[in-house]
């Protein structure tokens, strides 16, 4: 009976010791008004890219050569899809896109989610249908996944990495 009583207390002992260590759950670092405000910009960032209002959307971006934006290419040496990076890539890009047609941009509102992963930068994704005619594409509304890295700059949220990945169709059913 003592040697079960001993076996108890030791196991008891190291289990508190072992819960005592584990580190604790992550706080989300961001609050919830940052997080819709940064959802509100998000809005934004998709009414003035179905306006084409290219000097505004200059604007969302953070200023820096390091910002990116992964979109289709109109080049074949780039491939099919490539990264765009610094502004004047990024603003070159969206005004090709912007010029070649009619672009209608419709996320699904209802999916969209923002995380915080530092105090200073946060994440978006959403599911959304683009309507495109560039570099090919024929103006059919098909899916797409849009991937927006967020950095705050001063007391205003700049797009550090707009990332837009085309869903591929499901295939066939074999059989």
């Amino acid at each position: 009976m003592y040697e079960t009583l001993l076996v108890t207390l030791a196991a008891s002992a190291l289990a508190t010791g072992a819960v005592a260590s584990t580190p604790a759950v992550r706080k989300e670092p961001l609050d919830a008004a940052t997080l819709s405000a940064i959802k509100s910009k998000f809005g934004r960032l998709m009414e003035l890219a179905n306006n084409h209002d290219f000097k505004a959307l200059h604007g969302m971006f953070w200023q820096s050569p390091s910002t990116l934006l992964v979109a289709k290419s109109a080049i074949q040496s780039e491939g099919n899809w490539a990264g765009f990076w610094g502004n004047e890539a990024v603003d070159q890009k969206l005004h090709d896109i912007g010029s070649s047609g009619p672009v209608v941009l419709e996320p699904d509102y209802s999916k969209l989610k923002v995380v915080g992963l530092t105090r200073d930068v946060a994440e978006s994704y959403v599911p959304m249908n683009i309507t495109v005619s560039y570099a090919g594409q024929d103006g059919t509304a098909r899916p797409f996944l849009m991937i927006i890295n967020w950095l705050r700059v001063g007391k205003d949220w700049k797009v550090a990495s707009e990332i837009i990945l085309p869903v591929p169709p499901v295939p066939a059913a074999k059989g």
